[in-house]
């Protein structure tokens, strides 16, 4: 038998104290009513404000045109599909289509090889450090997870270009990830373990280089396996909503984004709002070993004020632009509903407590950080000129909110969301001039370094 604790220990939970707690709850009738209703339904159900839902509603003032709901099923790529989203219907304008949707399984493709890649080289740069260092077991953690930040995005479009969705369709393993990312992640471990071997026995760096090439190469296999093989030029034509016939013969993915995506990356910058004490605004933060593509662009964002943010994802939506983002879409909010507000559930009222901390609390202690990228097509301006509330493009489907579409609240918008992609001539030319300088590095593990996942 086991030991008993020692109630008398400084500090320990002893018989006085449970029987204090006993009483306390007993002498609140209000408590055994919401015992009664949370032990028969979900504790969100019996929250539930019906003031919150009675007044959400999806008109806006300004709305940006969009198409149908796209759904990521069972992966992680919001931020792909958020990505691609922003200018799907440029390609729709272009090819006289009524909605339109590019490949969403094409850049995971590249993004899960140059992943691949990211990790090797993260390791080789590390070889020295002991597997117990925090560095190393962060890079081990999860090599090829499906979450991602808007420079990564930017490196994938750059490289490879896009591809209607027709050209490389979901798979089974584009669609469900978790099998595929398990088998490629088993490989790439022992492929660390390899690596840190030869170099600690001596390998020069060209043969550790060699040793990786061959790893990759059973990489791509795997992707081929899992995703089909990803098209170097493809035959494309198509039938316009007016019926009338077109073709322009073989493009690659480049040449498709050219001529029909109309998409200036080099025009826009990511701005966060991070309150945290130990970060500044109107600064230039970047994060360690967080990447996909060796070579490519850095994650780089400007810290700013959240009125400044606000301001200038208004100011794209009123001229008929989406703005890509990243929150933490799991706070307050109600998948069916498609709202997402800080009033929609009265938890205080079912506990009898009031759940506090500020937004810089919450990344400080780790209740909130950004877990999901998604793109706004919308807001709602009051007589006063104030935004009230901001219509948001999903990525799960049409089954939520307004056929996929959900409503935030400008108070939810303050709260929880943390980064926008917007165009540089909405932002200030003194913030903009710190993209000409090193950005401050954070630690992978920093909150600002989370990756949108949610699926």
């Amino acid at each position: 038998m086991g030991v008993p604790n020692d109630a008398s220990a400084c500090g320990a939970i002893g018989p006085a104290e449970i029987g204090a707690y006993k009483s306390a709850f007993e002498s609140l009738p209000t408590n055994r009513t919401a015992l009664n209703a949370v032990t028969r339904t979900s504790v969100k159900n019996v929250a539930m404000s019906r003031q919150a839902v009675v007044r959400s509603n999806h008109t806006y003032s300004h709305v940006v045109k969009a198409g149908a709901a796209t759904s990521q099923h069972g992966s992680g790529r919001c931020w792909m599909f958020a990505g691609l989203n922003l200018f799907r219907m440029k390609a729709a304008e272009s090819l006289n289509l009524e909605d339109f949707e590019l490949s969403q399984n094409y850049p995971m493709f590249w993004d899960k090889l140059e992943k691949s890649n990211y990790f090797l080289e993260s390791i080789l740069k590390t070889v020295e450090l002991p597997t117990t260092d925090r560095l190393i077991s962060y890079l081990v953690s999860s090599p090829i997870q499906d979450g991602g930040q808007w420079d990564m995005f930017v490196n994938l479009i750059r490289k490879y270009g896009v591809v209607p969705k027709e050209v490389m369709p979901e798979t089974e393993s584009s669609s469900a990830t978790g099998l595929m990312n398990d088998r490629i992640t088993w490989k790439l471990r022992e492929y660390a373990v390899i690596l840190r071997e030869k170099a600690a026995a001596g390998a020069t760096a060209d043969a550790l280089q060699e040793l990786k090439s061959g790893m990759l190469q059973e990489v791509y296999r795997m992707l081929c396996i899992h995703l089909g093989e990803p098209p170097t030029e493809f035959l494309w034509q198509w039938r316009d909503k007016d019926k009338e016939f077109h073709r322009d013969g073989m493009l690659t993915p480049h040449t498709f984004l050219e001529k029909h995506c109309a998409l200036d990356i080099d025009s826009l910058v990511c701005l966060i709002h991070c309150p945290q004490s130990a970060k500044s605004y109107n600064t230039l933060y970047t994060i360690d070993y967080l990447g996909n593509v060796v070579g490519g662009d850095i994650i780089r964002y400007i810290n700013v004020e959240i009125d400044v943010l606000k301001k200038a994802t208004a100011a794209q939506i009123k001229d008929g632009k989406s703005v890509w983002f990243g929150c933490d879409v799991g706070k307050s909010f109600d998948r069916d509903l498609g709202v997402m507000d800080l009033d929609l559930y009265d938890f205080s009222g079912v506990y009898s407590l009031d759940f506090g901390m500020t937004k810089a609390e919450l990344l400080d202690y780790g209740q909130s950080l950004m877990t999901h990228a998604m793109v706004l097509t919308g807001v709602d301006i009051d007589d006063e000129g104030n935004s009230t509330k901001w219509r948001v493009e999903n990525s799960w489907g049409d089954k939520g909110g307004d056929k996929g579409f959900m409503m935030m609240t400008d108070a939810w918008f303050d709260k929880y969301l943390y980064e926008v992609v917007v165009e540089k001539k909405y932002v200030d030319a003194e913030l903009l001039k710190l993209l000409e300088g090193q950005p401050t590095s954070l630690p992978p593990w920093d909150p600002m370094g989370s990756l949108a996942i949610a699926e």
